[in-house]
């Protein structure tokens, strides 16, 4: 029987690589478009995207020296996060990283399994989720944070590290393609669907800074392409 325990060691020194040969990351793909495509799987992937979609304003937030006071996560894979702070820099840089945000983690969790780090990446991962929990503001979003905790804890007791690198890329690319996703579902708010136009970062931040809608989705599309990019060079370097 698996034990909740932490093994320093493991955590503060890259462990061994696993197989990244073609046809594996062939299947890693195909495993992360089940998770991120079809709509019954996406409805619950979803909600750990928006999740992370939140972390991301959250955490520009806290590290410009804000004050977080509340997330809420939805059903309908909406959500908002609430900080306090000066306006400025802080409330830009944290207005624009909620749709980067899966991409990014997501780049982080490739990466660190293709350097070996995929412990490490799991005990941080995990860590946050936990503290995420003090923050969240509605009973909804409570139990999504709990189902990943779950999660993490289960690949963190019983995984093998084989299975938890394995786990882990899988999750980290399904949040790549989700970040693209997003991308795709906000800027079809602004062509299609300008009467949900206050649910998108990118209309909040044009009319807080002027800067034109248009801008701030492409620096979020140039933010998710450079995780892609990330990815890559880290995978060829390999």
């Amino acid at each position: 029987m698996g034990e909740l325990v932490v093994d320093w060691g493991a955590l503060l020194a890259p462990g061994e690589r696993v197989d990244v040969s073609a046809g594996v990351v062939v299947a890693v793909v195909v495993a992360a478009l089940v998770l991120s495509v079809p709509r019954v799987t996406w409805r619950w992937f979803g909600l750990f995207t928006t999740l992370v979609h939140e972390l991301g304003h959250a955490v520009a937030a806290v590290v410009t020296g804000r004050f977080v006071s509340g997330i809420r996560i939805r059903g309908d894979h909406s959500g908002d996060t609430r900080s306090m702070g000066r306006p400025g820099f802080s409330t830009v840089l944290s207005g624009v990283m909620g749709y980067p945000a899966p991409a990014i983690v997501g780049a982080a969790l490739v990466c660190s399994v293709l350097t070996g780090w995929q412990a490490t990446a799991l005990f941080v991962g995990g860590v946050v989720l936990i503290v995420t929990l003090v923050v969240v503001r509605n009973v909804f979003g409570v139990v999504v944070v709990l189902a990943s905790i779950a999660v993490s804890a289960a690949l963190w007791v019983w995984g093998t590290p084989t299975v938890q690198a394995y786990a882990l890329v899988i999750v980290g690319v399904a949040l790549l393609i989700g970040a693209v996703r997003g991308w795709v579902t906000v800027a079809a708010v602004h062509v299609r669907h300008r009467d949900r136009l206050a649910s998108s970062d990118a209309y909040l931040l044009a009319r807080s800074t002027g800067v034109p809608s248009v801008v701030w989705l492409a620096l979020f599309a140039v933010l998710i392409a450079g995780s892609y990019v990330a990815v890559g060079a880290v995978y060829l370097s390999n």
